[in-house]
């Protein structure tokens, strides 16, 4: 047997770009936010806000 036989003998199968995103993210979560605290206004606090508020935040074409 030669040396290449035997190194490829033992070398790991290499795992396919989605599955070892789809393994890290099971085990991690989700990496990037979906908003950060730079896009948010530090001003504007939106905790209690009625249904009211939100709905005029809705521009005028989605409704």
């Amino acid at each position: 047997m030669s040396e290449s036989d035997e190194t490829d003998r033992h070398a790991p199968e290499r795992e396919p770009d989605w599955q070892r995103r789809r393994r890290l993210a099971a085990v991690f979560g989700d990496g990037v936010p979906e908003q950060t605290s730079d896009d948010r206004d530090a001003r504007e606090d939106t905790a209690g806000k009625g249904d009211d508020w939100y709905r005029s935040q809705v521009p005028p074409h989605h409704g």
